[in-house]
């Protein structure tokens, strides 16, 4: 039988800390938010055609999943720190069934937006609630989280496009609503799931009014980041007819959030200890660069290959799964050693070299190139989201765990958005070798950048902890009551 510590379930000796109870329930949430993000993309065509709605707006369900998932990640981690993340897990699946529903019973655009703003936060509490209950587990128990980071890595990496065939299989089988209502079942399951196979919460504490909470959580933070992203997404979807306007107004935004995260108690990012902790802002660079990186190739390739090579949507997608799978597959046997820093150098060198590969292809390149090119971007991805997932592990406070690894998720988010705006201006007259070439000359660079930034970070742990704090922290990275005085959660000790 289970022990309780703090009031949480804690295993009982001899007993596994991550069983498969406990580590199926992390993944089951871990990928709905993937498998969302792609799900639509299949039936963007028939929703706008029953709606009698443009497709160019209809892709607003797309950008604002992002949108909503970039800035709930860290908020989500805020919530599991102050409310218990399996609470905000149970919350978080709530969301999602709610949101299915409204979807799938929407008449309008609007109202499907507001489902998949929806389902965007509610998706997006299972990842920094989970990796705040494995961090609090690895610290209880000393056992070491590699199998199941590895775990929640390679599902990822599969589920990502697993979401292009299960929407095109739903909508064949049941019509555009399919994709909103399949939520539903999923969501109660993963109910069931966290109810009886996570470990509960401590009893949250008296923390005054809702004027104090509001305060504790950050709510104007979170806003103000929400508008300063949103604004800051339209400007890039905008391209390349630029909307300057709306860049202008998302500095403004981006101006009054520092500001504001400078003043406040207790700042959704604390940008004071984030740029003490440069290892820790260093990773979320890096996350970022890769998922650029990624979704730039995933989607970039596929429409060069309709356009120049001519192939059908179908075959053209089935030609990128080997990169999603070649991911899926080296991601689990890295994170089981607790590896970090070698495989991001690995990672970064591909990831180089891969650019450099874009500008060698061509309408006349064998189909097998191409795909050995995909495959290796796949390698070079998953040893990066691997080895970035354990870095935030080990360069983050215990109890801020959740915080940072939603925003490491929010940092892979904007390099997906603005591989998007890439796309665009690389393809503005066609998806040619040239746009290709041109996709390739800014990967060069950024990739380049993201092989300095690992090489030259000599705070980067080997391997990862056990304890899950690193053993050679960057000097300024926040102790038990950080440098500012506060507790993890934020609260003043003075």
């Amino acid at each position: 039988m289970a022990g309780v510590t703090g009031g949480r379930r804690t295993p009982s000796a001899g007993a596994t800390a991550f069983n498969r109870r406990f580590s199926l329930t992390l993944v089951t949430a871990a990928v709905l938010n993937p498998v969302n993000s792609s799900i639509v993309a299949t039936a963007l065509v028939p929703i706008g055609e029953s709606l009698g709605t443009p497709v160019g707006r209809v892709a607003v369900l797309v950008t604002g999943l992002y949108i909503a998932s970039a800035v709930a990640q860290p908020a989500m981690g805020r919530f599991a720190q102050w409310f218990g993340p399996r609470r905000v897990f149970l919350a978080g699946a709530v969301v999602v069934a709610v949101g299915g529903a409204v979807g799938a019973l929407a008449q309008d655009l609007t109202t499907l937006t507001v489902a998949r703003v929806l389902i965007g936060i509610g998706t997006s509490a299972g990842f920094p609630s989970g990796m705040l209950m494995i961090r609090r587990r690895a610290d209880e128990s000393g056992e070491h989280p590699g199998r199941v980071l590895g775990t929640l890595v390679a599902t990822s990496q599969v589920t990502v496009l697993l979401g292009l065939p299960l929407g095109g299989l739903l909508v064949s089988a049941a019509g555009w609503r399919a994709t909103f209502w399949i939520n539903i079942p999923l969501a109660v399951a993963l109910l069931v799931m966290a109810y009886f196979w996570l470990p509960s919460d401590d009893r949250p504490a008296r923390r005054g009014g809702v004027r104090r909470l509001a305060g504790e959580l950050d709510l104007l933070g979170i806003a103000l980041f929400g508008t300063g992203l949103t604004l800051l997404v339209g400007f890039l979807v905008s391209l390349p007819q630029a909307h300057w306007v709306l860049l202008c107004a998302a500095l403004v935004a981006g101006g009054l959030l520092v500001g504001w995260e400078l003043r406040a108690a207790t700042p959704l990012v604390d940008l004071r200890d984030l740029l003490a902790n440069r290892a820790l802002l260093t990773t979320y660079l890096r996350t970022a660069g890769g998922m650029l990186m990624a979704y730039t190739v995933m989607y970039g390739l596929t429409q060069w290959l309709q356009g120049s090579r001519g192939l059908s949507a179908t075959v053209a997608g089935l030609l990128i799964v080997p990169m999603s799978a070649a991911g899926a597959l080296v991601s689990g046997p890295v994170a089981r050693r607790g590896l970090v820093k070698v495989p991001l150098v690995v990672s970064a060198v591909l990831g180089v070299g891969m650019a450099v590969a874009l500008l060698l292809l061509s309408g006349s390149t064998p189909i097998v190139v191409v795909v050995a090119v995909t495959t290796v971007v796949g390698v070079a991805v998953g040893l990066a989201t691997v080895g970035n997932q354990a870095a935030v592990f080990a360069q983050a406070d215990r109890e801020d765990t959740g915080v940072a690894a939603g925003l490491m998720r929010t940092s892979g988010y904007v390099g997906a958005i603005a591989s998007g705006s890439i796309i665009a201006v690389a393809f503005r007259e066609g998806s040619s070798d040239t746009g290709l070439h041109i996709i390739a000359e800014v990967l060069i660079p950024v990739m380049v950048v993201v092989l300095l930034l690992t090489v030259f970070e000599r705070h980067l742990p080997r391997r990862l902890p056990v304890s899950g704090r690193a053993a050679a922290e960057p000097p300024g990275s926040l102790g038990p009551a950080g440098p500012t005085g506060r507790e993890p959660g934020g609260r003043s000790v003075h």
